[in-house]
Parts: C-alpha cells; sequence; structure tokens
C-alpha cells in the first residue's frame, strides 16, 4: 500500500481532487508494481512558490505545472540510501502548481481533476525513475503514463 502526504498550500484543492490523487497513484503503485512500504508526499502551490523552487533547483526562472524530487535518486557524492526490511522506502516529493494546472485544464478542454490527476502521475513516474530526456524514453513513459490513466479511467 501506497503511503500518500499531502499539504495544500494554496487551501484550494478540495477534498474530491485529492481522494482522485490519492485512488491513482494508489492504482498507478500497483501496476508498477512498488514493492515494500513506499511513501511519497504531494503538495499543490501556487505559480510564485514553484517558480522559486524551479529557479533554485533547476536554474528555469519560470513557473512550471508539476516538479518531482526522488530521494533515491543520486548526485555527486551523495551515499546510496539502503533498504532495510519493515521500514518505508520514501520515494520523493511531487509539486503541483494549481494556477498552472487551471491555465492548463482550460487550454486541454477537461476538467481541473482530469489536470491535476495527469501531472500528480507523471510527477510519480519520475519518482520511479522515468523520464523523457530522450525520444525512446519519452515514449516509455508517455506510453505507460497513458496505460495507467486509460486502466484507471481518467483519459481525456
Amino acid at each position: 500500500m501506497l503511503d500518500i502526504y499531502f499539504e495544500d498550500e494554496t487551501e484550494s484543492v478540495s477534498e474530491d481532487i485529492v481522494k482522485l490523487v490519492e485512488d491513482l497513484l494508489t492504482h498507478a503503485a500497483k501496476m508498477e508494481d512498488c514493492q515494500g512500504q513506499p511513501e511519497v508526499s504531494v503538495t499543490f502551490m501556487n505559480d510564485e512558490a514553484i517558480r522559486q523552487i524551479n529557479s533554485e533547483y533547476r536554474s528555469k526562472d519560470s513557473a512550471t505545472d508539476v516538479i518531482s524530487f526522488a530521494l533515491e535518486e543520486m548526485g555527486e557524492g551523495e551515499v546510496a540510501v539502503i533498504r532495510q526490511e519493515g521500514i518505508p522506502v520514501v520515494l520523493g516529493d511531487i509539486l503541483i502548481s494549481v494556477e498552472t494546472a487551471k491555465r492548463q485544464a482550460e487550454e486541454y478542454g477537461h476538467d481541473l481533476r482530469r489536470e491535476i490527476g495527469f501531472l500528480a502521475l507523471h510527477g510519480f513516474l519520475h519518482l520511479l525513475g522515468y523520464d523523457h530526456l530522450t525520444e525512446a524514453e519519452e515514449q516509455l513513459m508517455f506510453g505507460r503514463q497513458d496505460e495507467i490513466l486509460s486502466s484507471f479511467g481518467l483519459e481525456r
């Protein structure tokens, strides 16, 4: 079972959307056969807050829709996390800009629930090691994303 910790800095995300994200990420964790006791945090924030994080950690001084920080992603000089039986596996953090999600939902012609669900899943797949830096990686990640959304019933 996936443990998810939510924080809504905007105080604007409905319980319905939180429940959707919880159910979708739990579904994705099952489909990805996540082992152990995985944990993830999801923070809903505004454009300014995510812009600051994007600037500090990615050197991009602009708001974005979702950012993921994988705990087990190794940086230079870091020590690997050793998994132990009975201790939760903290996958990392997913940050979602609610303001950007609202604009994108309108632009793409679907509701906010679908957009936030999509962004949460996209961030979750990054935590599991998926990426889209190359065409091959993009096809794999976006294909898996579509497969999970479809099996969950959250298609466009």
